[in-house]
This record gives structure tokens, sequence and C-alpha cells, in this order.
């Protein structure tokens, strides 16, 4: 399993379309195959600031996300509302505690 954390800042005032676009797109990334799991997460202190959080089966099933219809329209839509460069990072889960 590959774990994807994508931090991404916000312009301020274009957090709610951004926070739109997701609730649109949420439920067909999250289904898209190979996405295990999929959270939003907002900065506590940056109000601006949001990272999502996916499961992927493996590094194969995100680069076929990437190099999709869906992935190309979101992304596009969304860069557009940056203030600063996102920032991706794919990690292996190595343990979990309970």
């Amino acid at each position: 399993m590959l774990v994807r954390i994508v931090r991404m800042t916000f312009q301020e005032d274009k957090v709610h379309a951004f926070m739109v676009n997701f609730e649109a797109n949420k439920e067909k990334i999250r289904h898209f195959p190979g996405c295990q799991y999929l959270e939003l997460w907002r900065d506590k202190n940056h109000k601006n600031i949001f990272m999502t959080y996916s499961h992927w089966d493996s590094e194969e099933a995100l680069n076929q996300y990437r190099d999709s219809e869906l992935f190309k329209s979101v992304w596009s839509y969304t860069k557009t509302l940056f203030s600063d460069k996102p920032k991706a990072f794919s990690v292996e889960k190595i343990e979990q505690l309970p």
C-alpha cells in the first residue's frame, strides 16, 4: 500500500472555491480504482492550508489516477487557486499501533 499526502496552500479568497470543487469530486476520487481511502485535512492555525491523505493499492494505481481525465480536470482547476507551490509525499506505512 502507498500513502499519499498532498499539502496545498490556497489564496485566502479561493478556499471556498476549493471546498466546492472538492465536495463535487471527492466520491469520484475515493472510488477511483486503486484508491482505498481518502481524507481532507485543514491546518489548525492556517485556514488556507489543506492536505489530502489517501491510500492507494500501489504506485501504479496512483499513477493511473494521475493520468486520468478525472485528475486532469480536478487538478487543472485546483492549481489556479494556489498561493504557493503544492508539496506531495508518497510514503509506505511501516507500523500502526491500535
